[in-house]
């Protein structure tokens, strides 16, 4: 009990650094993204720290297997390289015993990735939808920020606002520069300017008591025009998501669907705990080092195969998705996978022969 606390603890200390690091890599670059549609007016400002809170459980229903699986390899591999292994060997601890002891913290994030795939991640999936909902209402002129020049969907268009008008929804000294349908540029400028929905489809900024320029630099041919009201219409959000998407779907409502789409996403959320699981089989023999083979030797092996684990089952999932192919080829890799764990298992001895022949690489520990 005391060598399985032991291993336990190393394996989830690794797990849970490795996990949020690539949690704060993935996360930042999807903030980025979120931040550069804010930037374009494609996305509301206020929504930012929503949108990735209600990302996370989607992240780490991924995150979570690839970290248990470095997880092992780091934490087995480390007590390969100091010898620690040697001595629990010599204590009768066989392989087959340390895969069992490693499917305890293996079954503890299995549950977690369960959970998180079958219940919260559609949880969050359904928040975003109604984020996105409530953003398709917006219009380029609720994203215009005072004091900066802002490209806006809808063409070349840049405007420009010095700020909030004294009446509620309204802006002060409004730049605006555009192009007509021929290519034309076209400057136009307003003291004040609010917005009008005469329906749901068409929304307009009115500008007051502005002027409106139209034609190319350095050229005469240009046109001036002097207006007390003037509209411009305005393009909604182009930020729109699919109202009928299975990701945000409880996962009871997806046992009820026959649609090839819903049958793909209930089996991968039904798949995500068993990869968890398959990945800690193949991680333990993975993990055993010679000393004078360096910590890293079987480390980048060890990652293709998880990459490659990882990409043939998202294809299975698209093939499903397409109904190109039953949800049993979703399965049928994970059996693949499956016996490939035991054959490094149960066939130990062949595989340290195929690896102890591994070139040498840097950083690697040479004697003589």
């Amino acid at each position: 009990m005391i060598v399985f606390r032991y291993l336990t603890r190393e394996v989830l200390i690794s797990t849970a650094a490795v996990s949020g690091i690539l949690l704060m890599i993935i996360v930042s670059g999807r903030f980025i993204k979120y931040l550069g549609n804010a930037a374009a007016g494609k996305l509301d400002p206020d929504l930012l720290a929503q949108m990735l809170l209600f990302r996370l459980p989607g992240f780490l229903e991924l995150i979570l297997p690839l970290g248990l699986f470095l997880g092992i390899l780091l934490s087995f591999g480390r007590l390969y390289l100091e010898s620690e292994m040697v001595v629990l060997r010599a204590c009768g601890f066989s392989q087959r015993r340390l895969v069992l002891y490693a499917l305890g913290p293996a079954l503890l994030v299995a549950v977690l990735v369960g959970l998180l795939s079958t219940w919260v991640s559609p949880l969050g999936a359904r928040m975003i939808d109604r984020a996105y909902e409530s953003q398709q209402g917006v219009s380029e002129f609720d994203t215009l920020l005072p004091g900066r020049f802002q490209p806006l969907p809808g063409g070349n268009r840049v405007s420009y606002t010095e700020g909030q008008g004294n009446s509620q929804g309204s802006l002060e000294n409004l730049f605006i520069s555009d192009s007509t349908g021929n290519g034309r540029p076209v400057v136009v400028l307003a003291e004040q300017g609010y917005r009008y929905d005469s329906d749901n489809r068409n929304r307009y900024l009115v500008l007051r008591n502005g002027v409106r320029y139209e034609g190319i630099p350095g050229q005469a041919d240009y046109r001036r025009i002097d207006y007390g009201e003037y509209g411009v219409r305005l393009p909604a959000s182009s930020e729109t998501r699919d109202d009928d998407n299975p990701e945000s779907y409880s996962t009871l409502r997806l046992l009820s669907d026959a649609r090839p789409e819903a049958k793909a996403q209930l089996h991968w959320r039904l798949s995500l705990p068993v990869l968890a699981l398959v990945v800690a089989l193949i991680a333990v023999p993975m993990s055993r080092t010679n000393p004078r083979q360096g910590r890293f030797a079987k480390l980048i092996p060890s990652i293709l195969l998880y990459l490659a684990y990882l990409t043939l089952l998202g294809a299975a999932r698209t093939r499903v998705e397409d109904a190109q192919a039953p949800v049993a080829l979703i399965w049928l890799v994970h059996g693949a996978f499956l016996l490939l764990a035991a054959n490094l298992v149960f066939a130990e001895h062949f595989w340290e022969r195929l690896f102890a022949r591994l070139p040498s690489l840097p950083g690697r520990k040479r004697t003589g």
